[in-house]
């Protein structure tokens, strides 16, 4: 929760990022919508939630996309849908609604098919994951997670409404509990997929999204440049080691 004091003697408070942006707007109304419908036709979960075997046997190739539209309960929605608004909003500001939306879509994307691989491996748990039905945008939200860490790494997540942690950290934490916890079969949480999500956004930024990739290099070029224009012109930022008030020159 953020203050601001006004001109006069009351304060304003403001919480979150502020209204949402067009893609997160979007997304929201459609998994909303999607909700409700499954709501009144369970049988939707079952056709379009990610089922590695449908997908498999059945050719249900939709079901990577398709799956993180459905929740499994209200709050199962409430906190994926508050996560995205929260975390999401300020990547879009940052990064345009094109690549957002690029990204989001890698990151569901990718989880799904992390999932899948997953399920044809020896691990113990391969066999339940292969049979088991996986809904909900968590992978995605992971991947969102992830980005917000990356740019905004020292902003205080409150892990489980309670505790402060840097988002760096928080991404960390997540991670591992994901990764434990699918070695354990996941409780019926689908950890795989949350581990898939950030995989997969990890891989997008570092390397698979060109915007990203073009931008990073117009950013180092230019530091580089900068820097190279103060070691000639002998200006140093905050003043020399020698100098005795440490001025700018």
């Amino acid at each position: 929760m953020i203050r601001r004091p006004p001109a006069t003697s009351s304060f304003s408070y403001s919480f979150g990022p502020g209204p949402l942006t067009p893609a997160v707007k979007a997304l929201i109304a459609v998994n909303v919508a999607a909700f409700l419908l499954a709501f009144v036709m369970p049988s939707i979960n079952m056709w379009f939630g990610l089922h590695p075997a449908d997908v498999v046997e059945r050719l249900s190739f939709w079901q990577p996309v398709t799956y993180m539209f459905l929740h499994g309960g209200v709050f199962h929605i409430l906190f994926n849908m508050l996560a995205l608004w929260m975390f999401g909003v300020e990547l879009e500001r940052m990064w345009g609604t094109r690549y957002f939306v690029k990204f989001y879509f890698v990151a569901g994307i990718g989880a799904a098919v992390t999932t899948l691989v997953l399920s044809f491996t020896p691990l113990p748990f391969a066999n339940e994951l292969y049979h088991s039905l996986t809904i909900g945008a968590s992978g995605a939200v992971y991947g969102i997670l992830l980005g917000y860490a990356r740019y905004f790494p020292d902003r205080p997540i409150y892990l489980y409404f309670v505790f402060p942690v840097p988002a760096k950290y928080f991404v960390m934490i997540i991670g591992a509990i994901s990764l434990f916890a699918s070695m354990g079969g996941g409780g019926g949480i689908a950890h795989t997929t949350h581990l898939g999500g950030l995989v997969a956004a990890y891989l997008f930024i570092k390397g698979g999204g060109r915007t990203h990739i073009v931008a990073e290099i117009k950013y180092r070029y230019l530091k580089w440049r900068i820097n190279k224009m103060r070691r000639r012109f002998d200006v140093y930022s905050g003043g020399r080691a020698n100098d005795v008030d440490r001025r700018v020159h």
